[in-house]
């Protein structure tokens, strides 16, 4: 069976809907950075996303090709993830869309190293006749974080934020955001096929102790 990380690591990506403090360790991802109102049709973001998921599925497909990584195992590919701020302020403004500025990710496994992302690159760039020139190996290191499970629209993220700035505080923690520890959201439904009111998104905020 497909090695699953939301099942695996449940504390990362499958928190209750009350907030908690966790320390996310380091991990590699791929990732498009852009600009722009997320929802635009054809937008940056949208081209972000078939880009991201072009070299995704082209690695973990890689077992059906002459290439072979290192210490590779069969994987479910984990799930949409985006860092997002507004320049001038913490947090987002919600009404504000298209001052948004954002990294969109997808995680990839340990095994796979940036040589085996520069082969996926070229193979992808062959395959499907694209430029995956703005794809991205990156590393981040979270650290120390508050983080909610938020039920329903991503308008309504507010809430919950709010809801996580009152727990880290009375928890003698301070939100710790800026232009390196960002507004993270993992996205656990497809807003395609999912009710609004059923959307399951992880919202995650990098913290520091008080003082």
């Amino acid at each position: 069976m497909a090695f699953d990380y939301k099942k695996e690591y449940k504390e990362y990506y499958l928190p209750k809907n009350k907030p908690e403090i966790v320390d996310i360790p380091s991990m590699n991802f791929i990732a498009v950075r852009g600009k722009g109102d997320p929802n635009e049709e054809g937008g940056e973001y949208k081209q972000a996303l078939e880009l991201l998921y072009g070299i995704a599925y082209t690695i973990k497909m890689s077992k059906k090709t002459d290439y072979r990584i290192n210490g590779y195992f069969d994987y479910v590919v984990p799930p949409l993830e985006g860092f997002w701020e507004q320049k001038g302020r913490v947090g987002i403004d919600y009404s504000r869309k298209s001052d948004l500025s954002w990294t969109a990710m997808i995680r990839v496994p340990d095994f796979v190293t940036e040589k085996d992302f520069d082969w996926a690159v070229k193979q992808a760039t062959v395959k499907k006749k694209q430029d995956f020139s703005k794809v991205e190996f990156i590393t981040v290191e979270e650290g120390l974080c508050v983080q909610c499970m938020h039920l329903g629209s991503y308008d309504d993220e507010p809430a919950t934020v709010a809801l996580m700035d009152g727990y880290a505080v009375d928890n003698s923690y301070d939100i710790d955001i800026d232009h390196k520890r960002q507004h993270h959201e993992i996205y656990l439904s497809d807003p395609r096929k999912t009710a609004l009111e059923k959307l399951k998104t992880v919202i995650r905020h990098p913290v520091k102790k008080h003082g």
